[in-house]
Order: structure tokens, then C-alpha cells, then sequence
């Protein structure tokens, strides 16, 4: 770890295989949570490289036993979190529309941690598991095109590292990896991250993950998410290649609302205003997850255009086949509970 620390202090990059080494160490006992501290802070002040965070991401991957190559097409729409928008459970709302459109959504997610309700707070009050088995989660993604992996749950090894970060009390790499810890292997992806400046980074680590198409947004207002505020900053990588451009709502015929305008609440309130949506109700949350769950089916490759996108969004919901898939996933949910008792 010292090797690393100092070539972070001479503002030296670390390769792909050598940040895979320095995670790797970093799970060891042997290195101490001041020594984590110092790495952590020599990358967040160098600034993290595509290698560095695939690296990093990949070696947390291998640590969760719920890691699996069984599935084909899956795509994740998860954002990094840390906008302070206190908007509604966005992604999560939108991951039902993308299943419902019959796209494979492996969502990953985690109680709050900038916001009122994260994607598992909103879950749970809704009846869905936390504690989904690898068997589970195949299962779920197969026969109903959706299943929910919980972080802590998923991914138990990363609980040292809270401590450290919570210390420190900065950003670090740790607060842009969540979505690429997905343990399901990803074909496409739709990241939404707080860091506009990140955009390009992001999907090219996308593309060293080894995701084959994906887009990363940063939402007007720098939201995590999509924004019907104005101009949302994306990149799109496909095979590799990086492109980026911006999209204004106006282009995709939807309307304009500011961003206070899709606040959320507690674990009730937003799953209210999830069960709204899903129900068809027209406004602010409705039009936001039509734009997220386009986006989301022209990541996958889906859609062909983003208004194409989303008129299939509209379509997932109006038909009622977006609720069908959250009721079939609270069912099994229910299932699985009682056959543990």
C-alpha cells in the first residue's frame, strides 16, 4: 500500500491492475483504517481515472457471493445519490416502467444517504425483500424481468469501509461506485451521478466494466437523475466510443417543471407517489419517469431513439404492466418469508 500511496502523492496514476491490488489489500485486516484514510484521499485529490474506479468496483464485486454470469441482458438504472435534491425515488419508480417494457432490470440500491428515502426504504414499505438469494434474484429477473439486490446485503464487505469515509467526512471514490458494484453481470447501464464534471469518466469506466452500451446523466440542477428542469448533460458509450451531448425536455415533447416540483418524503410518501405513477397519474413525478425510463430503454439499446423510449415507457405503464411487476415481486417477496418460517 505504501508503493500506491506514493505514487498518488507524485500525482501518478495507478493501472487498471494495480488498483485492483491496492482494493484487493484494502480488504485485508492487515492495513489500517488510517491507511485507508490516506488512500482514499491521495485519489479523491490526484482525481480518479477510469482504471482506478473499475478497478476498485471490480474487486468489490468478487467479494459478494452473489455474483453471477447466469444472466443475459440485464441492465442497471441506479445513480450515485449525493445531489441533495431530496427528490422521489425516481430510478426506482423507473426501474418498474423499464421491466414492464420487458427489458431485465437488476436494481441495485440502499437506504438513504443524502436523501429522505432511499431505493430500499421505499421498497420495504412496499413488501419487497432486502434479503433476496442469488437464487432469488436469477429467478425474479427471469420470470418477472425485475429483482432488487440491497447493498449491505449484497455486498457485507464494504461495512469497514463506512467507517472510514464517515471519519473523513469528503467525497471520495467510494461515493461514485455504488452503481458499478452491481454482483450481476451487466450488459447496459443508465448511471446517473451528482459530479457533471464526471460524465465522461464514468462511461468510459463503464466500458472498461465491460458493458456494452450505457449512459450517464447529470439532471439540470446537477440531479443524479434526469431533470424535466432544463438541460440534462449526457454521455453515451457505445462498443467503447464516448459521446457526449445535452437534452432539453422540450426535445422529447415533454413539459418543464422545476425541480421542487418532484420532492419526496419518507418511505410513505414516496411509495405513495411510486404506486401514483405506476397507477397512470399524470404530473411532474409521471412525465420525470417517462424521461428516466426513456433514457433507460435507449441505454438498454431497447428503444431507438429517447422519444421512442419513451412512448414505450407510457405504454409499460398505461397497459398496467409496470405494477405488475412490482405486485409480483411483493408477492414473491411474500413468499419466500413465509417459507423461512
Amino acid at each position: 500500500m505504501k508503493h500506491y500511496l506514493e505514487k498518488l502523492l507524485k500525482q501518478e496514476n495507478l493501472t487498471l491492475e494495480e488498483m485492483k491490488d491496492a482494493a484487493t489489500t484494502s480488504f485485508s485486516e492487515h492495513i489500517s483504517e488510517s491507511e485507508l484514510a490516506a488512500f482514499l484521499t491521495g485519489l479523491r485529490a490526484k482525481g480518479e481515472t477510469p482504471e482506478e474506479i473499475a478497478g476498485l468496483a471490480e474487486v468489490i464485486r468478487t467479494q459478494s457471493s452473489q455474483t453471477t454470469n447466469e444472466l443475459a441482458n440485464v441492465m442497471d438504472n441506479c445513480g450515485t445519490g449525493g445531489d441533495g435534491s431530496h427528490s422521489f425515488n425516481i430510478s426506482t419508480t423507473a426501474a418498474f416502467v423499464l421491466a414492464g417494457a420487458g427489458v431485465k432490470v437488476a436494481k441495485h440500491g440502499n437506504r438513504s444517504v443524502s436523501s429522505k428515502t432511499g431505493s430500499a426504504d421505499v421498497l420495504e414499505h412496499l413488501g419487497i425483500s432486502l434479503s433476496f438469494s442469488k437464487e432469488h434474484v436469477e429467478e425474479m429477473i427471469q420470470e418477472n424481468n425485475i429483482a432488487f439486490l440491497y447493498a449491505p446485503h449484497v455486498l457485507p464487505g464494504m461495512k469497514r469501509f463506512m467507517t472510514v469515509r464517515k471519519n473523513l467526512g469528503i467525497p471520495t471514490i467510494f461515493n461514485l461506485i455504488g452503481p458499478l458494484t452491481n454482483p450481476v453481470n451487466l450488459d447496459t447501464q443508465l448511471l446517473g451521478s451528482y459530479r457533471r464534471d464526471m460524465l465522461p469518466v464514468l462511461a468510459e469506466t463503464l466500458h472498461q466494466l465491460g458493458r456494452k452500451r450505457a449512459l450517464v446523466i447529470n439532471g439540470a440542477g446537477y440531479m443524479d437523475e434526469a431533470s424535466l428542469a432544463g438541460e440534462n448533460h449526457i454521455s453515451l458509450m457505445e462498443e467503447g466510443k464516448v459521446t457526449s451531448f445535452t437534452l432539453h425536455p422540450s426535445e422529447v415533447n415533454l413539459p418543464v417543471y422545476d425541480n421542487n416540483d418532484i420532492r419526496g418524503g419518507d418511505a410513505k410518501d414516496n411509495a405513495a407517489i411510486l404506486l401514483d405513477v405506476l397507477n397512470g397519474k399524470k404530473g411532474p413525478y409521471y412525465d420525470t419517469v417517462l424521461l428516466n425510463a426513456g433514457l433507460g430503454l435507449f441505454a438498454g439499446g431497447a428503444a431507438t431513439s429517447i422519444k421512442d423510449g419513451i412512448k414505450q415507457a407510457e405504454e409499460s405503464i398505461q397497459s398496467g404492466s409496470a405494477k405488475e411487476k412490482l405486485q409480483r415481486l411483493a408477492d414473491y417477496s411474500s413468499k419466500i418469508t413465509s417459507e423461512a418460517i
